[in-house]
């Protein structure tokens, strides 16, 4: 019966694996969404259960009049398919809120409104860990969703070292990141800890290129090593480029030219190249991370104004990437290789194109290729190259569910930096 069980389990974690992380929906009305911790808008969301701990949310409707939006979270398992279990269960106090702090847009061309909100309220606080789906609607209908963003509650349960390594493989050694992860399960006191403890590796926050799907590969007492050879391998990739869209007066580092004879501005950055034949050089850079911010406003969030930027890949001999397609990765696009992330081929000019309209900033982007074949993972070999001093920030999630339960716990989130090796949150 023993052996049964943990084959289930086992077997359940594995196919929904394989169905990668799901993307955040949003419509096209609501623009400019930063969900993170307070006073840290470069850092992810999560929190520690039963903790003072908060998050911030901001967002911008470009329908520029107030609407009456409700927000409520629901639990999901460790591969973002929907917990069984009941809303009551994991939600302590009401099971939606109103977004009741919202502002009018203050001496800009675009107009839209702002609205704002520090998580959780008091009367609606998650009581279980694990990963969460803030969902965020109009009129209090849920049929009416406006978009939704992923956050986590953790609770510190199991403890977790981590350590960024290169690879032994001479092939891989001077372009990936290898990430040895050991788990002291010690307080879970699992049955079968090869099973009931699951992991996720993130780059980046990047949901496209997750490890999901690991084992340990030594278990010792309490504590399980996952350092295999050929497990948590990320390509380094290179420091994220970035766009100061702090002011639409004058012009930013890396701006080209502003055209301010259209409404909104048209904003053009100076066209990107290839950098796989450039030398090496550390750029400190926010990892794909942008911050909200402005040089002539008092205060960024509703007196920043809106510009269509413009983004432009010039690729190798100006001839397209044969059977790839280019995309913008960052937050602003999602961390994914969605349509709104891809970019357009100007055969005429011989350069990977995109527009978006974007609130003044600071920004940082880079730029991926990726097969056709919807199975194959982006890659920055040819836009950026891969290189191992490069800085990456990884999230390893880990997951447990015991043999009773109906949802995986998120039992330690831990955030380290490839180059000061930093980890916690």
């Amino acid at each position: 019966m023993k052996i049964l069980l943990s084959f289930i389990i086992s077997f359940t974690f594995l196919t929904a694996s394989a169905q990668g992380l799901p993307a955040d929906f949003c419509q096209p009305n609501i623009k400019t969404i930063k969900f993170f911790r307070q006073d840290n808008q470069a850092s992810l969301p999560v929190m520690r259960l039963n903790s003072g701990d908060q998050l911030e949310l901001d967002f911008d409707d470009m329908d520029a009049y107030a609407k009456s939006y409700y927000y409520t979270f629901q639990l999901y398992n460790a591969d973002w398919t929907p917990a069984d279990i009941n809303p009551f269960d994991y939600i302590r106090g009401f099971t939606q809120m109103r977004l009741s702090e919202y502002r009018q847009s203050y001496s800009t061309q675009s107009k839209y409104v702002h609205y704002q909100a520090i998580l959780p309220d008091r009367n609606s606080v998650p009581s279980k860990s694990g990963n969460y789906l803030l969902k965020v609607y109009l009129d209090g209908d849920t049929s009416k969703l406006a978009f939704t963003k992923k956050f986590f509650v953790a609770d510190n349960k199991a403890a977790v070292s981590v350590q960024i390594m290169q690879p032994f493989n001479s092939e891989l050694f001077r372009t990936t990141q290898k990430i040895q992860i050991s788990v002291n399960d010690g307080q879970l006191n699992p049955f079968n800890p090869a099973d009931q403890i699951k992991l996720v590796i993130l780059q980046n926050y990047r949901l496209d290129n997750a490890i999901t799907n690991i084992r340990p590969s030594f278990i010792r007492s309490n504590i399980l090593e996952y350092n295999g050879e050929e497990d948590c391998l990320f390509p380094a990739g290179r420091e994220y480029r970035w766009a100061d869209l702090r002011s639409f007066r004058l012009l930013g580092d890396r701006v080209e030219r502003i055209d301010k004879n259209s409404q909104p501005n048209e904003v053009y950055m100076r066209p990107d190249l290839s950098r796989t034949q450039q030398s090496y050089i550390y750029l400190k850079n926010l990892v794909g991370w942008y911050n909200i911010t402005a040089t002539e406003s008092i205060n960024p969030w509703w007196e920043s104004d809106y510009s269509n930027v413009h983004f432009t890949y010039v690729p190798a001999n100006h001839q397209p990437y044969a059977g790839k397609d280019v995309f913008l990765m960052g937050e602003i696009t999602g961390n994914t290789t969605g349509a709104d992330a891809k970019m357009q081929y100007n055969a005429e000019k011989g350069v990977y194109e995109k527009t978006m309209l974007m609130k003044q900033g600071y920004y940082s982007y880079c730029y991926v290729t990726k097969d056709r074949d919807l199975a194959s993972k982006a890659d920055a070999s040819i836009t950026d190259g891969n290189y191992w001093e490069t800085e990456n920030e990884y999230t390893v999630l880990v997951y447990f569910r015991g043999m009773t339960d109906r949802y995986d716990q998120l039992v330690s989130l831990t955030i380290t930096n490839s180059r000061n090796g930093r980890g916690g949150f």
